[in-house]
Protein backbone atom coordinates (compact mmCIF):
# COMPACT_ATOMS: atom_id res chain seq x y z
CA UNK A 1 0.00 0.00 0.00
CA UNK A 2 1.64 3.39 -0.85
CA UNK A 3 1.53 5.73 1.77
CA UNK A 4 1.59 9.29 0.77
CA UNK A 5 2.05 12.11 3.54
CA UNK A 6 0.07 15.42 3.62
CA UNK A 7 1.80 18.47 6.19
CA UNK A 8 -0.50 21.35 6.30
CA UNK A 9 1.85 24.62 7.49
CA UNK A 10 0.11 27.30 8.04
CA UNK A 11 -1.16 29.32 11.12
CA UNK A 12 0.55 32.29 12.85
CA UNK A 13 0.98 30.47 16.31
CA UNK A 14 0.02 33.35 18.39
CA UNK A 15 -0.01 32.12 22.06
CA UNK A 16 3.74 31.49 20.76
CA UNK A 17 3.98 35.74 19.99
CA UNK A 18 6.31 37.58 19.65
CA UNK A 19 8.56 34.62 19.19
CA UNK A 20 6.01 33.04 16.26
CA UNK A 21 4.66 35.79 13.89
CA UNK A 22 2.81 35.88 10.55
CA UNK A 23 5.61 36.23 8.42
CA UNK A 24 7.86 34.01 10.46
CA UNK A 25 5.44 31.47 11.70
CA UNK A 26 6.50 28.90 14.47
CA UNK A 27 6.90 25.41 12.11
CA UNK A 28 9.90 27.66 11.05
CA UNK A 29 11.56 27.83 13.85
CA UNK A 30 13.51 25.28 15.97
CA UNK A 31 11.82 25.30 19.47
CA UNK A 32 13.48 22.30 20.75
CA UNK A 33 16.91 23.06 20.33
CA UNK A 34 17.88 20.13 18.49
CA UNK A 35 18.79 21.84 15.00
CA UNK A 36 16.22 21.22 13.03
CA UNK A 37 13.05 23.46 12.75
CA UNK A 38 9.45 22.00 13.98
CA UNK A 39 8.78 21.46 9.48
CA UNK A 40 12.15 20.15 8.94
CA UNK A 41 11.32 17.17 12.57
CA UNK A 42 7.96 17.11 10.77
CA UNK A 43 9.77 15.74 7.00
CA UNK A 44 11.98 13.69 8.54
CA UNK A 45 9.84 11.97 11.01
CA UNK A 46 7.40 10.86 7.49
CA UNK A 47 10.29 10.16 5.16
CA UNK A 48 10.59 6.65 6.57
CA UNK A 49 7.02 6.14 5.64
CA UNK A 50 5.87 8.19 2.63
CA UNK A 51 9.77 8.36 0.69
CA UNK A 52 9.38 11.50 -1.41
CA UNK A 53 5.49 11.59 -1.61
CA UNK A 54 5.13 14.29 0.79
CA UNK A 55 3.11 17.12 -0.42
CA UNK A 56 3.64 20.23 2.16
CA UNK A 57 0.62 22.75 1.67
CA UNK A 58 0.88 26.67 3.27
CA UNK A 59 0.53 30.39 1.77
CA UNK A 60 2.05 31.77 -0.30
CA UNK A 61 3.97 33.98 1.81
CA UNK A 62 5.76 30.97 3.56
CA UNK A 63 6.63 29.01 -0.01
CA UNK A 64 9.94 30.23 -0.60
CA UNK A 65 10.92 29.59 3.38
CA UNK A 66 9.53 26.14 3.30
CA UNK A 67 11.59 25.21 0.23
CA UNK A 68 14.64 26.65 1.74
CA UNK A 69 13.85 24.33 4.68
CA UNK A 70 13.36 21.62 2.56
CA UNK A 71 15.56 22.09 -0.70
CA UNK A 72 14.23 18.30 -1.86
CA UNK A 73 10.15 19.52 -1.91
CA UNK A 74 10.05 21.44 -5.21
CA UNK A 75 7.45 22.36 -7.53
CA UNK A 76 4.31 20.41 -6.93
CA UNK A 77 5.39 19.03 -3.30
CA UNK A 78 5.35 22.29 -2.28
CA UNK A 79 1.39 23.40 -3.09
CA UNK A 80 0.95 27.27 -2.04
CA UNK A 81 -2.32 28.33 -0.88
CA UNK A 82 -3.71 32.04 -2.18
CA UNK A 83 -5.23 32.73 1.21
CA UNK A 84 -5.89 30.69 4.26
CA UNK A 85 -8.79 28.67 4.30
CA UNK A 86 -8.58 26.64 6.87
CA UNK A 87 -7.27 23.00 7.54
CA UNK A 88 -10.31 21.10 5.13
CA UNK A 89 -9.40 23.01 2.09
CA UNK A 90 -5.41 22.20 2.66
CA UNK A 91 -6.30 18.91 2.80
CA UNK A 92 -8.53 18.28 1.01
CA UNK A 93 -6.96 19.86 -2.16
CA UNK A 94 -3.79 17.44 -1.47
CA UNK A 95 -5.96 14.31 -1.24
CA UNK A 96 -7.56 15.78 -4.81
CA UNK A 97 -3.93 15.61 -6.42
CA UNK A 98 -2.71 12.58 -4.54
CA UNK A 99 -6.41 10.95 -5.79
CA UNK A 100 -5.39 12.32 -9.69
CA UNK A 101 -1.84 11.09 -9.37
CA UNK A 102 -2.16 7.65 -7.04
CA UNK A 103 -5.57 7.14 -6.76
CA UNK A 104 -5.44 3.41 -4.83
CA UNK A 105 -2.90 5.00 -1.84
CA UNK A 106 -3.57 5.84 1.20
CA UNK A 107 -3.22 9.08 2.58
CA UNK A 108 -2.15 11.17 6.25
CA UNK A 109 -2.04 14.83 7.32
CA UNK A 110 0.00 15.70 10.01
CA UNK A 111 0.43 19.00 11.00
CA UNK A 112 3.86 20.97 10.36
CA UNK A 113 4.13 22.09 14.42
CA UNK A 114 3.86 19.02 16.19
CA UNK A 115 6.99 17.64 18.33
CA UNK A 116 6.71 13.46 18.97
CA UNK A 117 9.34 11.88 20.64
CA UNK A 118 9.50 8.30 19.87
CA UNK A 119 9.64 8.79 16.09
CA UNK A 120 9.70 4.82 16.04
CA UNK A 121 6.04 4.65 17.84
CA UNK A 122 5.12 6.41 15.80
CA UNK A 123 5.77 5.09 12.71
CA UNK A 124 4.18 1.91 14.18
CA UNK A 125 1.19 3.71 15.26
CA UNK A 126 0.78 5.27 11.55
CA UNK A 127 1.23 1.47 10.07
CA UNK A 128 -1.35 0.44 11.71
CA UNK A 129 -3.44 3.04 10.82
CA UNK A 130 -2.50 2.98 7.48
CA UNK A 131 -3.98 -0.52 7.01
CA UNK A 132 -7.35 0.17 8.99
CA UNK A 133 -7.42 3.21 6.61
CA UNK A 134 -6.96 0.47 3.49
CA UNK A 135 -10.43 -1.40 4.57
CA UNK A 136 -11.93 1.90 3.89
CA UNK A 137 -12.74 4.17 6.91
CA UNK A 138 -11.52 7.87 7.49
CA UNK A 139 -8.84 7.13 10.33
CA UNK A 140 -7.46 9.30 13.56
CA UNK A 141 -4.94 8.85 15.73
CA UNK A 142 -5.93 8.90 19.11
CA UNK A 143 -3.28 10.00 21.76
CA UNK A 144 -3.10 8.20 25.56
CA UNK A 145 -3.06 11.07 27.65
CA UNK A 146 -0.73 12.17 30.40
CA UNK A 147 -2.94 14.94 32.51
CA UNK A 148 -6.48 16.39 32.00
CA UNK A 149 -5.84 18.79 29.20
CA UNK A 150 -8.43 21.32 28.88
CA UNK A 151 -6.66 22.96 25.61
CA UNK A 152 -7.12 19.81 23.27
CA UNK A 153 -10.37 18.20 21.77
CA UNK A 154 -10.62 14.62 23.11
CA UNK A 155 -12.17 11.08 21.05
CA UNK A 156 -14.40 8.92 22.91
CA UNK A 157 -13.59 5.59 22.13
CA UNK A 158 -16.18 3.30 20.59
CA UNK A 159 -16.15 -0.63 19.82
CA UNK A 160 -13.09 -2.19 19.45
CA UNK A 161 -12.15 -3.32 15.81
CA UNK A 162 -12.01 -6.71 14.78
CA UNK A 163 -8.32 -8.09 13.38
CA UNK A 164 -7.07 -4.22 14.28
CA UNK A 165 -5.26 -4.13 17.93
CA UNK A 166 -5.32 -1.11 19.77
CA UNK A 167 -8.22 0.43 16.94
CA UNK A 168 -11.70 1.18 18.10
CA UNK A 169 -14.79 2.76 16.42
CA UNK A 170 -15.27 6.62 17.36
CA UNK A 171 -17.77 7.32 19.72
CA UNK A 172 -17.90 11.10 19.61
CA UNK A 173 -15.31 13.71 18.65
CA UNK A 174 -15.92 15.97 22.51
CA UNK A 175 -14.85 19.71 21.65
CA UNK A 176 -12.09 21.50 24.21
CA UNK A 177 -13.63 20.04 27.58
CA UNK A 178 -13.77 22.21 30.96
CA UNK A 179 -11.43 21.19 33.74
CA UNK A 180 -13.76 18.73 35.50
CA UNK A 181 -14.93 16.58 32.47
CA UNK A 182 -11.07 16.62 31.48
CA UNK A 183 -10.49 14.93 34.51
CA UNK A 184 -13.33 12.31 34.43
CA UNK A 185 -11.99 11.37 30.84
CA UNK A 186 -8.96 10.90 32.21
CA UNK A 187 -9.77 8.99 35.10
CA UNK A 188 -12.29 6.77 32.76
CA UNK A 189 -9.53 6.01 30.62
CA UNK A 190 -11.93 5.90 27.58
CA UNK A 191 -11.15 9.17 25.88
CA UNK A 192 -7.96 9.81 23.73
CA UNK A 193 -6.43 13.72 22.78
CA UNK A 194 -7.46 14.12 18.82
CA UNK A 195 -4.08 15.17 17.64
CA UNK A 196 -5.16 16.28 14.44
CA UNK A 197 -3.63 13.55 12.22
CA UNK A 198 -6.10 11.80 10.02
CA UNK A 199 -5.53 8.49 7.42
CA UNK A 200 -7.62 7.79 5.06
CA UNK A 201 -7.69 6.91 0.57
CA UNK A 202 -7.73 10.37 -0.60
CA UNK A 203 -10.67 9.75 -2.35
CA UNK A 204 -12.58 8.56 1.10
CA UNK A 205 -11.53 11.51 2.76
CA UNK A 206 -13.04 13.46 -1.13
CA UNK A 207 -16.11 11.58 -0.92
CA UNK A 208 -17.21 11.91 2.98
CA UNK A 209 -16.44 15.83 2.71
CA UNK A 210 -19.15 15.52 -0.65
CA UNK A 211 -21.82 14.14 1.52
CA UNK A 212 -22.32 17.41 3.38
CA UNK A 213 -21.03 19.62 0.84
CA UNK A 214 -20.79 18.35 -2.97
CA UNK A 215 -19.66 21.54 -4.42
CA UNK A 216 -16.29 21.94 -1.92
CA UNK A 217 -15.54 18.62 -2.54
CA UNK A 218 -16.02 19.04 -6.68
CA UNK A 219 -14.01 22.10 -6.41
CA UNK A 220 -10.90 20.79 -4.93
CA UNK A 221 -11.09 18.09 -7.57
CA UNK A 222 -11.69 20.61 -10.33
CA UNK A 223 -9.02 22.40 -8.98
CA UNK A 224 -6.76 18.83 -8.92
CA UNK A 225 -7.76 18.56 -12.57
CA UNK A 226 -7.01 21.90 -13.97
CA UNK A 227 -4.74 24.11 -11.20
CA UNK A 228 -5.00 27.33 -13.44
CA UNK A 229 -8.44 27.14 -11.53
CA UNK A 230 -6.74 27.69 -8.26
CA UNK A 231 -6.54 31.63 -8.02
CA UNK A 232 -10.82 31.93 -9.32
CA UNK A 233 -12.11 29.26 -7.43
CA UNK A 234 -9.87 29.50 -3.91
CA UNK A 235 -11.52 32.29 -2.77
CA UNK A 236 -15.53 30.14 -2.65
CA UNK A 237 -13.85 27.58 -0.90
CA UNK A 238 -15.79 27.47 2.72
CA UNK A 239 -13.27 28.36 5.55
CA UNK A 240 -13.72 25.29 8.29
CA UNK A 241 -11.50 22.88 9.95
CA UNK A 242 -11.34 19.04 8.54
CA UNK A 243 -12.76 17.72 11.89
CA UNK A 244 -16.20 19.94 11.56
CA UNK A 245 -16.27 19.51 7.81
CA UNK A 246 -15.75 15.54 7.84
CA UNK A 247 -14.22 14.01 10.72
CA UNK A 248 -17.47 14.75 13.25
CA UNK A 249 -20.06 13.85 11.00
CA UNK A 250 -18.30 10.61 9.62
CA UNK A 251 -18.25 9.67 13.27
CA UNK A 252 -22.24 10.03 14.13
CA UNK A 253 -22.39 8.00 10.96
CA UNK A 254 -20.08 5.38 12.00
CA UNK A 255 -17.40 5.69 9.73
CA UNK A 256 -14.48 6.73 11.53
CA UNK A 257 -12.58 4.45 13.55
CA UNK A 258 -9.16 5.90 16.22
CA UNK A 259 -6.12 4.22 16.50
CA UNK A 260 -4.10 4.65 19.93
CA UNK A 261 -1.13 6.43 19.62
CA UNK A 262 0.95 5.29 22.40
CA UNK A 263 4.02 8.19 22.12
CA UNK A 264 4.69 11.40 23.54
CA UNK A 265 3.04 13.99 22.03
CA UNK A 266 3.17 17.92 21.87
CA UNK A 267 1.24 20.71 19.73
CA UNK A 268 3.71 23.44 21.16
CA UNK A 269 0.69 25.53 22.07
CA UNK A 270 2.02 27.98 24.21
CA UNK A 271 4.66 28.97 26.28
CA UNK A 272 4.24 26.54 28.83
CA UNK A 273 4.11 23.51 26.43
CA UNK A 274 7.60 24.83 24.87
CA UNK A 275 9.00 25.32 28.07
CA UNK A 276 8.28 21.62 28.43
CA UNK A 277 10.03 20.75 25.71
CA UNK A 278 13.79 22.16 26.64
CA UNK A 279 15.60 20.30 29.52
CA UNK A 280 16.05 21.63 32.98
CA UNK A 281 18.95 24.39 33.41
CA UNK A 282 20.95 23.80 36.63
CA UNK A 283 19.62 26.74 38.26
CA UNK A 284 17.03 28.89 37.43
CA UNK A 285 14.47 28.99 34.00
CA UNK A 286 14.83 26.49 31.10
CA UNK A 287 16.07 29.21 27.87
CA UNK A 288 15.23 28.71 24.81
CA UNK A 289 18.86 30.18 22.75
CA UNK A 290 22.21 31.30 24.56
CA UNK A 291 21.83 30.27 28.00
CA UNK A 292 25.17 32.66 28.77
CA UNK A 293 22.60 35.55 28.03
CA UNK A 294 20.17 34.66 31.08
CA UNK A 295 21.10 35.65 34.35
CA UNK A 296 18.71 34.35 37.25
CA UNK A 297 18.29 34.41 40.56
CA UNK A 298 15.94 32.48 42.56
CA UNK A 299 13.62 32.59 39.40
CA UNK A 300 12.09 29.58 37.37
CA UNK A 301 10.12 29.32 34.12
CA UNK A 302 11.32 29.53 30.52
CA UNK A 303 13.60 32.96 29.12
CA UNK A 304 13.94 32.88 25.16
CA UNK A 305 16.63 36.08 24.61
CA UNK A 306 16.31 36.05 21.12
CA UNK A 307 17.40 39.58 20.52
CA UNK A 308 20.59 38.36 21.46
CA UNK A 309 20.91 40.67 24.86
CA UNK A 310 21.08 39.82 28.10
CA UNK A 311 18.01 38.95 30.01
CA UNK A 312 18.05 39.27 34.16
CA UNK A 313 15.53 37.46 36.23
CA UNK A 314 15.30 37.86 39.86
CA UNK A 315 12.56 36.43 42.57
CA UNK A 316 9.70 35.02 39.91
CA UNK A 317 8.22 32.15 39.66
CA UNK A 318 6.70 30.65 36.34
CA UNK A 319 7.88 33.39 34.63
CA UNK A 320 7.80 33.74 30.63
CA UNK A 321 9.96 36.46 29.03
CA UNK A 322 10.38 36.27 25.36
CA UNK A 323 12.94 39.31 24.01
CA UNK A 324 13.24 39.59 20.26
CA UNK A 325 14.29 43.10 20.10
CA UNK A 326 10.89 44.60 18.74
CA UNK A 327 8.94 43.28 20.86
CA UNK A 328 8.58 41.96 25.17
CA UNK A 329 6.89 40.00 26.24
CA UNK A 330 6.67 39.02 30.00
CA UNK A 331 4.37 36.58 31.58
CA UNK A 332 3.37 33.76 33.15
CA UNK A 333 3.47 29.80 32.78
CA UNK A 334 0.17 29.83 34.34
CA UNK A 335 -1.16 32.79 31.94
CA UNK A 336 0.84 30.86 28.56
CA UNK A 337 -2.97 30.64 27.37
CA UNK A 338 -4.08 34.51 27.12
CA UNK A 339 -1.46 35.67 25.13
CA UNK A 340 -3.87 34.97 22.37
CA UNK A 341 -6.25 37.40 23.64
CA UNK A 342 -3.13 39.92 24.05
CA UNK A 343 -2.24 39.66 20.52
CA UNK A 344 -6.12 40.15 19.45
CA UNK A 345 -5.62 43.71 21.12
CA UNK A 346 -2.07 43.92 20.07
CA UNK A 347 -3.68 43.60 16.16
CA UNK A 348 -5.88 46.86 16.44
CA UNK A 349 -3.16 49.14 17.87
CA UNK A 350 0.37 47.79 16.46
CA UNK A 351 -0.48 45.42 13.43
CA UNK A 352 3.01 46.13 12.59
CA UNK A 353 4.36 43.60 15.31
CA UNK A 354 2.49 41.07 14.57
Amino acid sequence: MRFWAVVPAGGAGTRLWPLSRRDDPKFLHDLTGSGASLLQQTRARLAPLADDRVLVVTGVAHADAVRRQLPEAVGARVVAEPSPRDSMAAIGLAAAMIEREDPDAVMGSFAADHVVADEAAFAECVRRAVAVAAEGPLVTLGVRPTYAATGFGWIHLGAALDGHPGAYDVAEFVEKPDAGRAAAYLAGGEHRWNAGMFVARPGVLLDLLADSDPAFAADLRAIAADPTLLEEVWPRLPKIAIDHAVAEPAADAGRVAVVEADFDWEDVGDFSALAGLLPPAASGPRVLGDPDLVHAVDADGIVVPAAGRPVAVVGLTGVVVVDTGDALLVTSVEAAQDVKRLVAQIAERRPDLL
